[in-house]
């Protein structure tokens, strides 16, 4: 099974919990686009083992989150109480919440797994009130060029690449789209874009990882996006 967290959920969790790239930049990014969430009904798709879940809860939101890995799950029922409504679940699949439930859903680092983001997007799109919000990420579609020169930009295409999660290898699959795909299924699924978002890291990144941000102001690394369910 492609990209099944079960078997380093709790390596990935550790190696995530502080690092550059999630740390001090996905979820920070997020957490800025989604501005002043109190008392907003949050949906977080993908919650992993829940770190961006506690986030908006600590903000006064209040969060549903789900993930396709049980492990996951476990670990975030760990980190945020047996309360938490936390519950497996597949974004590829019909999401088991009622029509307009959430004012918000945040997708952080999810759809770049899926060949198919049509039904996902209809089901996000089915599960937030009218005039709700998608807040995302997703890999930035020219990081794909930037590791196969070769290749065709402009195709949806399989690839893979290894990781080292708290000293454990994985291999994460992901589809690569054009931006352009990305933006003509916002539409079709009824959602317009309301921001595209390049940030730079969070504050205190550089002084953090001064190695690796040597000379940066930002990099190039996830794309971000608010949409707006019309």
């Amino acid at each position: 099974m492609e990209n099944d967290y079960d078997g380093f959920a709790e390596a990935y969790a550790a190696e995530t919990e502080n690092s550059l790239l999630n740390a001090y930049y996905t979820r920070p990014a997020i957490l800025n686009l989604a501005g002043d969430v109190t008392g907003r009904r949050i949906l977080d798709a993908g919650c992993g083992a829940g770190p961006l879940f506690e986030a908006l809860r600590e903000r006064g939101a209040i969060v549903s989150g789900f993930d396709a890995s049980a492990k996951m799950l476990e670990l975030a029922r760990k980190r945020l109480g047996d309360d938490a409504a936390l519950q497996v679940a597949d974004i590829g699949a019909p999401l088991p919440f009622p029509d307009g439930a959430f004012d918000d859903v945040v997708a952080a680092l999810v759809l770049h797994y899926l060949e198919d983001w049509s039904a996902p997007l209809a089901e996000i799109r089915r599960v937030l009130k009218p005039g709700g919000r998608l807040i995302m990420a997703v890999n930035h579609p020219l990081l794909f060029k930037l590791v196969h020169p070769g290749a065709d930009y402009f195709e949806t295409a399989k690839w893979s690449d290894e990781y080292t999660f708290n000293g454990r290898k994985a291999v994460l699959t992901y589809w690569h789209r054009p931006l352009h795909a990305m933006t003509d299924a916002f539409t079709a699924a009824g959602f317009r874009s309301a921001v595209i978002s390049e940030p730079p890291p969070a504050p205190g990144a550089h002084e953090r990882f001064p190695e690796e941000l040597a000379g940066k102001t930002a990099f190039l690394s996830f794309l971000f996006f608010v949409l707006e369910a019309a």
